[in-house]
């Protein structure tokens, strides 16, 4: 009888080429050589990616966001009250909360305001440390990112063997975005690491669906208790449960245990059991997040939840998901209702623009990546051997990304984050080719990405690829997360000490930084007319992209100085 393999593993034809015959003591040492070299080499690929992760982390000042999630997680450890942010539900404020911990930071809960002003006044204005406090709630998010990597590893592993894992896992270690993202105390990098390893997992159930499927459901869960944009992957993911339950009926090689039930005597009924165990696991893992922070779920916003009617509103309130999580999407709503400005290649625009994410992917991919996480997709989806693997590895992002592409806020790449990952996978699937340069135009591309990656380091967050010039280009393509989101207000003190002691300083800063905690006494140039603006003009770049009247006739009649990270501009009037 067939021994069965212990997950679906796609490997590669054997080559036909004829071997010669080793020694058998040079062939034992050289089987145990290669036997330790993937482990090695995986251990290198993110011991350099933790290196880059934690020296970002270190060296940048709080972005726009952070600070509402410290402060939320400060809360949730101290008061266990449901009170801010709750557009997010907690699970990732949760895993910055095993950070703030250690940190233990001193912390007034009578303090009001709204969730960014209480943010800064734990940073800033309590006593603590915001270097070490952020520090500290950065690190659980790196080590996650790190997992993740892993679960890269794993899936493409399991396309196109360990050459592929390695591929992929290459790519996504050094993926400027993901390290920008994983090395800071957001949600965008743990939501799309527990979407990714849902599909992982979803798809080994086809050869063990009664271990892998409810697995499934509680990374697909975890996902939905980051972010609320991971909820379009959830009918997606029921889908594919049910796929594999459907292949896995069909096997006679299949283990059932140890939920036999899960295996009905129709397939159909399967499938639908398969679907119904990933949604019921997805939702007592949401509850489960809720009940962590506060077993009696007591919600008490800070600021006011919109009301939402019409058909969205009937599908919020027909979710079994807790009342927080309701009123969260209500939040979400609200948001997407108002009219945001947008920056794009020089333009301002009023509202969204459905292009966006596809424009700022290309600007802010690794080319390299780009091009052999495109190349395997296709093969993914042409080879019939791979073809299994293709509705696991590409229906989630595609769906994600549309439902992205629809949205309001034009701000970042960060709200893709999920096609560098899933691009980094894909691109295992160019080891399947029967070609002869297939191997060596991988490493080619993979050299490529890497040193694209290291030569903007450790600048993450602005970085470009060489088709749009570099990270000292970013800002006239892009704005927001993508360049400039306050991370570099301590390296702007930095400069200013060194290089500008003593002078008049005008600063248009945008960020959650305090920067008078940094040294930098500035006033604000548009509020005093111009003729009286003299000495050094310190723009953030993103004001610079959207600069409009009194600030840009300032820009216009100044000279520039220099930069600080890529993402502030330096001017002399």
């Amino acid at each position: 009888m067939m021994a069965r393999a212990r997950h679906p593993v796609l490997t590669p034809e054997a080559p036909t080429a004829p071997v010669r015959q080793a020694p058998a003591g040079r062939y034992a040492r050289l089987r145990r050589h290669r036997r330790w070299l993937p482990p090695l080499l995986v251990a290198l690929l993110l011991t350099q990616m933790a290196a880059a992760m934690v020296t970002t982390a270190v060296q940048q000042t709080p972005t726009i966001d952070e600070p509402v999630y410290v402060a939320t997680a400060t809360d949730y450890l101290r008061e266990h009250r449901l009170r801010y942010n709750p557009e997010h539900p907690p699970l990732g404020k949760l895993l910055i909360e095993a950070g703030v911990a250690v940190a233990d930071p001193h912390y007034e809960p009578s303090y009001t305001g709204d969730q960014g002003e209480v943010g800064r006044h734990l940073l800033y204005a309590s006593g603590n440390d915001p270097w070490r406090l952020m520090l500290w709630a950065r690190l659980p998010v790196i080590a996650l990112t790190l997992l993740c990597g892993l679960v890269v590893f794993a899936f493409a592993r399991d396309l196109a063997g360990t050459a592929g894992g390695l591929t992929a896992l290459a790519l996504y270690a050094f993926s400027p975005d993901v390290i920008a993202h994983g090395s800071l105390a957001t949600l965008d990098m743990p939501a799309v690491a527990l979407v990714l390893t849902a599909c992982l997992l979803v798809w080994r159930a086809r050869r063990r669906p009664a271990r892998y499927l409810p697995l499934a459901g509680a990374a697909l869960g975890g996902a939905v208790a980051t972010k609320m944009s991971a909820l379009p992957a959830v009918p997606v993911l029921m889908a594919l449960a049910a796929l594999s339950a459907l292949t896995a009926h069909r096997s006679e090689a299949v283990s059932w245990r140890p939920l036999p039930w899960l295996r009905a005597r129709r397939p159909a009924v399967s499938a639908l059991v398969g679907a119904v165990v990933v949604a019921f696991v997805a939702v007592a893992v949401v509850w489960a997040a809720y009940l962590a922070v506060d077993p009696r779920l007591r919600f008490v916003p800070a600021g006011p939840v919109p009301g939402v009617h019409g058909l969205r509103g009937r599908l919020v309130e027909l979710l079994p998901v807790p009342p927080a999580y309701r009123a969260g999407m209500r939040v979400q709503f609200g948001l997407e209702d108002y009219p945001w400005q947008g920056y794009l290649f020089g333009h301002v625009y009023t509202g969204s623009l459905w292009y966006y994410l596809p424009a700022a992917l290309l600007v802010k991919t690794p080319l390299g990546l780009a091009a052999l996480g495109a190349a395997g997709a296709v093969t993914v989806v042409a080879r019939r051997r791979l073809r299994p693997a293709a509705p696991y590895l590409l229906a989630v992002p595609a769906v994600l990304l549309a439902a992205a592409m629809t949205g309001a806020r034009d701000f970042g790449t960060r709200y893709a984050l999920f096609v560098p990952v899933f691009l980094a996978v894909a691109a295992a699937g160019v080891l399947a080719l029967r070609w002869r340069w297939a191997g060596l135009l991988t490493g080619a591309l993979v050299l490529w990405a890497a040193v694209s990656s290291v030569r903007t380091f450790p600048y993450y967050l602005p970085y470009a690829n060489e088709a749009f010039g570099g990270p000292a280009h970013t800002h006239r393509l892009l704005h927001d997360s993508n360049v400039d989101w306050g991370q570099d207000l301590g390296r702007l003190a930095d400069r200013l000490r060194e290089r500008y002691p003593g002078e008049r300083v005008w600063l248009v800063y945008k960020g959650s930084g305090v920067p008078s905690y940094y040294g930098i006494h500035a006033a604000d140039p548009r509020s005093v007319p111009p003729g009286r603006v003299h000495g050094l003009l310190v723009v953030s770049d993103s004001a610079v992209a959207k600069a409009r009247g009194r600030l840009a006739e300032l820009i216009a009649d100044s000279r520039p100085v220099g930069e600080v990270g890529h993402s502030i501009s330096l001017y002399r009037r």
